[in-house]
């Protein structure tokens, strides 16, 4: 008691010693928690940059002109801390889940600057990062010895930074923002933005546009933080429009590029509406993405640059893009925001390029071909689940989507009859959707540009995938690495070879085009046939007839034409195995499985004349920078100039491969330009195939 009136004393002492009442009161309306700082600490870029005559921020533009800037900071920072009218559909504050993968990217980042870079790691079992510590500072120049240019690509997008993040909201450990700002001081200091134009790393429009995306969750998970500093604000907020001006100058020529671009822009004007340039950010995002949505999608819904990562991701964005204009109507009335019937083609195109595992709770597999540059690894079934979500949320009358999104629990299975989408080529053709089902992915793209070593698009036309009771047996042999400007792009092209992947190749050498076309779709009884071809050299043509027959097994007709003289080669690349679970049987011109789960194929190719299979040794990745050994093999055929090289390849599922019999053989041994006629007996029983195109 006696301290207290002690205090109490003192208090009426000083409130007796003052005429004006005011003078107790902060004057700069800081609320009272410390004296004001110099305005020297403060970036003074953050006034250049917001407008000061925007809606409640009345006393932020009264205290800076009255030259009070660290206060005018602190006071806008209070302002967002209780702003509720704009909100981040991406982000719950009350719902927050992060993830066992989030703690260790968050945990690795404090260790010795161990920063998550997606697919590269210092140890893969643990999911390590390699450490950027280098004589006591972060080397931001560093690569890993091997790695391609996606790893520096990937390093300035900051992928780690959300996971830290989380985990702090979660936690209320201020060791994560402190990493943060500290992190991101330094990148700033040593990746100063370009006075002028791009870079290939850290200055490229995705590695911005990833940034933003990034940032504007961040600010959300931390602003209320005692580190969140008036100080620290100004400088974040200065950088944060350095940032978005920056993707506004400078719009990426086209692709999946400028989608992500538009992408971070609209979030960047909807959610920081303060800005000066908030509505031309915003504009500009949703007018590009508005004008993207009908020229990157091809009229069969594909993607335009053939690759269903870059397919997938695309959707995303445009899902996040509608789902923030919904949700901040206000500031987004009379723009285009709702892009839903542009993209119900594109939404259809996942759910047919989806295995039959994806119902499977228990499958290990990937849920999806892994054609061009597709990382297969990227799409999980959790992820896929998720996509899944966001259509039958876009498209609430389907009731396809609603099945995929529910894993069969609710809507309608979609059919099964064979699909093309043939500007794009890719062909589907299933049995079912349950796991037990059997499905084939064909592949045959057209494009009407050279396929140079950085396209996503691989000289594989004509290639396949074969899915049949949970194992995918001809596997894509898939994408290890990325390109490497002016580097060591050995890797790359080894997994580019046309002869790696399910098709033909004139003396092993790569397709120089990709002018892929369709011949025939159709159904007949209950086969499915597909005929495709592809002019994949100057002087030869590969026409590939696909019979699904029975909806039980496969048949495949090649025939090489043209006046190309040399050695035709069919390659096949099987799935992984040991020495006994997968065989290359080159005496009988093919190759069976002998998986002790009675899940097995045989595989045997005859011709019109004669044939030599040559086994080689393969190799899948399924994630960039791992691979795997796996058994190929080429069934060869020396064809003259006048000649047509021809083929007949059954696959067929047996539990008892090796035992099956199987022959085939041409009604007609010249080749004829518009029918094939051929003849499959299967122990014992006979297939009479025809088609007339």
């Amino acid at each position: 008691m006696k301290h207290f009136f002690c205090i109490l004393s003192v208090f009426f002492l000083f409130v007796s010693c003052s005429d004006d009442p005011s003078d107790i009161i902060d004057p700069t309306g800081s609320g009272g928690t410390g004296p004001t700082k110099p305005n020297s600490v403060i970036n003074e870029k953050l006034f250049e940059a917001i407008n000061l005559d925007y809606p409640g921020l009345e006393r932020v533009k009264e205290q800076y002109e009255a030259g009070l800037h660290y206060d005018a900071a602190k006071t806008l920072l209070d302002y967002y801390k209780l702003r509720t009218d704009v909100v981040n559909p991406n982000i719950s504050l009350i719902n927050i889940v992060a993830t066992a993968d989030d703690k260790s990217k968050a945990d690795y980042a404090l260790d010795n600057n161990r920063f998550f870079v997606n697919n590269y790691y210092e140890d893969a079992a643990t999911k390590k990062p390699y450490s950027l510590t280098k004589d006591g500072k972060i080397d931001w120049s560093f690569k890993p010895s091997g790695a391609d240019d996606e790893y520096q690509k990937q390093l300035h997008r900051h992928q780690w930074l959300v996971s830290q993040a989380k985990v702090y909201r979660i936690t209320n450990d201020e060791k994560y923002i402190k990493s943060w700002i500290a992190t991101y001081k330094d990148w700033w200091e040593n990746n100063p933005m370009p006075e002028s134009g791009t870079n290939n790393t850290t200055w490229w429009q995705l590695q911005v546009a990833e940034r933003i995306l990034g940032q504007v969750q961040l600010f959300d998970y931390y602003k209320n933080s005692v580190n969140f500093t008036p100080e620290w604000f100004s400088d974040f907020m200065s950088h944060f429009a350095d940032h978005a001006d920056f993707l506004v100058k400078y719009p990426y020529t086209g692709g999946n590029i400028l989608v992500s671009q538009a992408n971070a822009l609209a979030f960047a004007g909807v959610l920081f509406p303060e800005f000066k340039n908030a509505k031309e950010w915003m504009n500009t995002g949703y007018q590009t993405l508005a004008q993207e949505v009908n020229s990157q999608f091809l009229n069969d819904g594909m993607h335009y640059e053939l690759d269903l990562s870059y397919h997938i991701s695309a959707i995303a964005d445009y899902y996040e893009t509608m789902k923030l204009a919904d949700a901040n109507s206000s500031l987004t009335a009379n723009l285009p925001t709702d892009f839903s019937s542009s993209l119900r083609k594109a939404a259809e195109i996942v759910m047919h390029f989806t295995f039959p595992n994806f119902f499977d709770s228990k499958s290990g597999g990937y849920c999806v071909p892994g054609f061009n540059d597709t990382r297969q690894s990227s799409w999980t079934r959790s992820v896929l689940s998720r996509n899944f979500g966001r259509y039958n949320e876009m498209f609430p009358d389907s009731k396809e989507l609603l099945y995929m999104a529910t894993q069969g629990k609710q809507g309608t299975r979609p059919e099964i009859s064979v699909k093309a989408f043939s500007t794009s080529g890719y062909y589907a053709l299933r049995n079912g959707w349950d796991k037990t089902s059997t499905m084939m992915m064909l592949s045959n793209n057209y494009t009407d540009e050279p396929i140079k070593i950085w396209s996503h698009k691989q000289p594989d036309n004509g290639t396949f995938e074969l899915y049949h009771n949970g194992r995918n047996f001809f596997p894509d042999t898939g994408v290890f690495s990325y390109y490497t400007q002016g580097g060591d792009n050995t890797n790359r092209d080894w997994y580019r070879q046309t002869k790696v992947h399910n098709t033909m190749t004139l003396d092993s050498k790569n397709i120089t085009n990709a002018y892929g076309k369709t011949l025939k779709v159709t159904t007949g009884g209950n086969t499915d046939v597909v005929v495709t071809e592809n002019q994949g050299y100057s002087n030869l043509r590969h026409r590939r007839y696909v019979f699904f027959v029975d909806k039980s097994f496969f048949v495949l007709v090649d025939e090489g034409i043209g006046t190309a003289n040399g050695m035709v080669n069919l390659n096949y690349n099987l799935c992984e195995g040991s020495n006994n679970e997968v065989v290359v049987d080159d005496s009988q011109n093919g190759a069976s499985t002998a998986f002790p789960d009675g899940n097995n194929i045989i595989v045997r190719t005859f011709g019109n004349g004669a044939l030599s299979t040559i086994p080689f040794s393969g190799k899948v990745s399924y994630t960039p920078g791992v691979e795997s050994a796996r058994k190929s093999y080429s069934v060869n055929m020396t064809k003259a100039t006048g000649q047509t090289a021809r083929y007949i390849t059954v696959i067929y599922p047996a539990a008892d491969a090796a035992s099956v019999q199987v022959s085939a053989a041409f009604k007609k041994q010249e080749f004829q330009e518009n029918s094939i006629a051929a003849e499959v007996v299967i122990n014992g029983k006979k297939y009479e195939l025809n088609c007339d195109l």
